[in-house]
């Protein structure tokens, strides 16, 4: 069997195997709450396949079934599929039955390791909620997911489920138990400038940035106060940083100050190394018209401006490099999926395929194409699997 290396400099197959292999090494922990004995298809095969078939388009359950009815010579290659093909129903009432946190953790952990090589700096924390996910005639509020992503590398770190956004500040710290944030900084926007949030960031050896605005009311006074003698004094020997961008119509530019909070600050009573109030002033201009906007961020970094603006910035990468992707390659806003773990468990599966479609870099092409050639071109999908360096056992 052939071997090569990946753009990760790990060697690989010409096959699927080695992405399987690393696969199954992930899940070896998750468990299957089907009754012994009584199972048809084993529950490996029904992820692996379920996992697949998202690479190649398949966004419901039936066109996973479709996929390994088309692709089921090719998928007994590698997998056992003693009773073949499971049927759309399979495939959902088994991915509705796993604990959609063992499951995202287990699943993401490969990728993990991955970020960890790399050593990813910037680990920015957002919510996302799956719209179409709810159902208003049985009082059934939409599924919101908490995802950590590495923005350099554009890897999703883990995933936590909540009933709505409201429930992003219980959600957050379960999802930072997951990760290894040592010498990274994790930016969170308002909803997590959380003072046992931050704690827990430096309890766990990392950094934050937390956007700051009215959830914090004295807080946020308080800066306002520092940031307006800054100004009167013309921020004299206050880092800072600017940034111009022009297209499209439009005008931006943005000016970080990266204000040092003096030691005898109240609130560093309150607020574990509570170094740092980020302002980022934006003055946008499109179609004549002309807007200026402030916005506070607080950081246990020093106050260099440069690098904060990068983590601020790099904060929104999640949004254009994954939410936005998700809903136009995946359609994930579309998706009807009521059930609380399918509807989890399918977004974690998005979520790995989607950071995996974005380490190919042969082919510069969007997610969605690359999914329709994946479909249409056995090669090019195991190429694209072969992207992840081998998997290590556990």
């Amino acid at each position: 069997m052939a071997v090569g290396s990946s753009p990760l400099g790990a060697v690989v197959m010409d096959d699927a195997e080695g992405f399987i292999a690393g696969l199954k090494i992930s899940l070896q922990q998750l468990e299957d709450l089907r009754v012994t004995g009584r199972c048809d298809h084993l529950l490996f095969d029904i992820i692996a396949i379920a996992v697949l078939a998202t690479f190649c388009g398949a966004d419901e359950w039936a066109e996973i079934e479709d996929f390994g009815r088309a692709r089921e010579d090719w998928l007994k290659t590698f997998l056992e599929l003693p009773h073949g093909i499971p049927s759309d129903d399979t495939f959902r009432r088994v991915l509705s039955r796993l604990d959609r946190t063992q499951f995202a953790a287990g699943l993401f952990s490969w990728l993990q390791a991955i970020a960890d090589v790399h050593q990813q700096r910037n680990i920015a924390i957002d919510g996302k909620t799956l719209r179409r996910s709810g159902r208003s005639t049985t009082n059934l509020k939409p599924l919101h997911l908490v995802t950590a992503f590495a923005s350099q590398n554009s890897l999703v770190l883990g995933q936590v489920a909540c009933h709505e956004k409201s429930n992003e500040i219980t959600a957050i710290p379960e999802l930072l138990k997951l990760l290894n944030t040592q010498k990274a900084t994790v930016t969170i926007d308002a909803m997590g400038c959380q003072k046992e949030i931050a704690a827990q960031i430096l309890q766990q050896k990392g950094h934050f940035v937390l956007g700051l605005k009215g959830n914090q009311p004295t807080l946020q006074a308080d800066l306002q106060v520092l940031f307006d003698e800054a100004a009167e004094r013309d921020f004299a020997g206050v880092s800072t940083f600017s940034t111009h961008e022009q297209g499209h119509g439009r005008e931006e530019e943005r000016i970080v100050h990266a204000i040092p909070i003096p030691k005898d600050h109240p609130q560093r009573q309150v607020w574990t190394d509570l170094n740092t109030l980020v302002a980022v002033t934006s003055r946008r201009v499109q179609q004549g018209q002309e807007h200026w906007e402030t916005r506070f961020s607080i950081s246990s970094h020093g106050a260099k401006a440069k690098p904060l603006a990068e983590a601020i910035r790099s904060h929104w990468s999640i949004e254009n490099s994954q939410h936005h992707i998700l809903d136009v390659a995946f359609g994930e806003d579309s998706r009807r999926q009521s059930d609380r773990d399918g509807a989890a468990n399918l977004a974690a599966i998005r979520r790995l395929v989607l950071s995996v479609l974005r380490q190919e870099k042969s082919r510069k092409a969007g997610a969605k194409r690359k999914r329709f050639t994946c479909a249409l071109d056995l090669s090019y999908l195991t190429t694209v699997l072969n992207t992840l360096p081998e998997r290590k056992p556990i």
